[in-house]
């Protein structure tokens, strides 16, 4: 088990002699070459790394900003702000060779997605994943017309509401970030669960996670799905509330990943691991509350996510203010960067998302979901990378079955079982 924010000043005895046999004989296997051989560094000095204005892309800034990519070896490495999640899927498709980036803070399934070619034009990118960069600390925010008919972790109170929309033939627009992505499925889960059919009483459309707040505030779109800062500055401007957050869903839920074009670990597997061990340095940073208010002040600034510290900080810190009534002091629905595996790739997880993708048509249900997840996760290689920087991994690829607030069960030895159970879908 990962330690938490009160045990990682250092491993103990134990758990440094449980780490040591299992977590190095991956990491040899995973860097033949001999990338712990003594000198053999990273085979090259940079990497162009893509982020998107979210608090879950810290681990990334703060490895740049406190010199641990440098501290790896890796002093050139950029981490580059795109404008949209489309815009990341594309810069990746270039590769930085082509003017573009080799990785990025990434939506979890657009790994899976593009190594099949999906949402690339149908020209596969393999991708791998190296490491979970946070789990939690996503939300959906509806507008405040809503409060009136209580619309929270329950949506049904929205049902009656968005079938009138819909006769009037001017449906519900509910925003995500990208499709198949995280907030796609997470707002899904939730209309879903309601009796709503994402596909047939809504309309869900496409909007980049800055541009969130102004859409509703202009009447655009009726809800949205996001990560933060976006849900709490709704709230701090008064344009509308967080019905809930996602990991009311789906506890410790995984959200973004640390992706990177194939070819490039392949090619350089020194810097690959360099790389991922700098990020796991950083998520333990970030982890710690005591870090978070210098993390914010960092990461708000402008060439990052370019928002007010009091858009951040409080719902990082566990202080909830829902914009309806609601508010929570030490709520567990915080985000985490390392305590409880949060940084781990658990295979189960990209499981459940390759699942989901084909629960909604983004992938066929024809898919060998299990061969695909093999192929992209690349838990070896956060394995490698926590073992040089003196930090135990899980025992196994699986976090077990998961359970969600609707009391759905997704057991990851049977996905077929998780998709019958679910009465609201489109297989394609």
């Amino acid at each position: 088990m990962i330690m938490t924010d009160k045990t990682d000043a250092g491993l103990t005895r134990r758990n440094a002699i449980f780490a040591t046999a299992a977590t190095l004989a991956a990491a040899k296997a995973a860097f033949p070459s001999g990338a712990f051989a003594a000198g053999a560094g990273p085979e090259v000095a940079k990497a162009r790394m893509g982020f998107i204005a979210l608090t879950d892309a810290s681990p990334l800034i703060i490895a740049k900003e406190r010199g641990l990519f440098a501290k790896h070896g890796l002093p050139d490495v950029e981490v580059v702000k795109q404008a949209s999640w489309a815009a990341t899927r594309d810069n990746l498709v270039l590769g930085s060779g082509g003017g573009g980036i080799d990785g990025a803070h990434i939506l979890s399934p657009m790994p899976l997605q593009f190594t099949l070619g999906v949402q690339t034009g149908g020209k596969p990118l393999p991708m791998y994943i190296l490491a979970r960069l946070n789990t939690n600390g996503q939300a959906i925010s509806v507008g405040n017309d809503l409060k009136a008919l209580k619309v929270g972790l329950n949506a049904a109170g929205a049902k009656a509401k968005f079938a009138q929309l819909k006769a009037a033939k001017n449906p519900a627009k509910i925003a995500m970030t990208f499709r198949g992505g995280t907030h796609d499925l997470w707002i899904r889960y939730w209309l879903a669960a309601a009796g709503i059919n994402p596909e047939t009483d809504v309309s869900t459309i496409v909007i980049p996670p800055p541009q969130m707040v102004a859409n509703l505030k202009a009447g655009t779109q009726d809800a949205f799905c996001v990560g933060e800062p976006w849900n709490a500055q709704t709230v701090n401007q008064r344009i509308g509330y967080t019905a809930t957050t996602t990991s009311e869903i789906w506890m410790n839920h995984p959200e973004k990943a640390l992706g990177m074009r194939a070819d490039w670990v392949d090619r350089y597997p020194r810097a690959a691991r360099a790389l991922t061990a700098a990020v796991l340095e950083a998520q333990l940073w970030c982890e710690k509350m005591s870090n978070r208010p210098a993390m914010c002040s960092i990461v708000s600034g402008r060439q990052y996510i370019n928002v007010p510290m009091g858009d951040i900080l409080p719902r990082l810190q566990g202080t909830i203010d829902y914009g309806d009534g609601r508010k929570v002091a030490k709520s567990p629905h915080t985000m985490k960067f390392w305590a409880d595996n949060a940084s781990f790739p658990f295979k189960s997880h990209d499981l459940w998302f390759a699942t989901e993708n084909v629960r909604w048509g983004v992938l066929p249900r024809a898919t060998n979901t299990k061969a695909l997840v093999n192929k992209v996760n690349r838990s070896d290689i956060w394995r490698a990378a926590a073992a040089a920087i003196g930090q135990p991994a899980p025992a196994g690829d699986s976090r077990g079955v998961e359970r969600f607030f609707d009391g759905k069960v997704f057991d990851p030895a049977n996905p077929a079982a998780y998709l019958a159970s679910q009465p609201i879908k489109k297989l394609v």
